[in-house]
């Protein structure tokens, strides 16, 4: 019964170890003057920052460069 308990631990130790993410947060994100970040997503090949002035910024994982700069209409 302790044999077991051992293996099922052991499972669970290994099986949990192999599910960190891919995909690390970048170091930095330089954001345009007097944006504030509310909310952050990302992929494997680029991240997003969505801003408190209604936009959502597209930046290049490879380059951390400004990709898209999609602004968002309320209603």
């Amino acid at each position: 019964m302790i044999v077991g308990l051992l293996v099922i631990i052991g499972l669970f130790v290994t099986k949990f170890s192999d599910s960190t993410p891919k995909t690390a947060l970048p170091d930095q994100i330089v954001l345009p003057d007097g944006t504030v970040a509310k909310a952050y997503t990302q992929t494997d090949t680029w991240y997003a920052v969505v801003t408190d002035d209604s936009r959502i910024l597209v930046f290049s994982r490879a380059n951390g460069q400004l990709i898209k700069d999609i602004s968002i209409l309320a209603d």
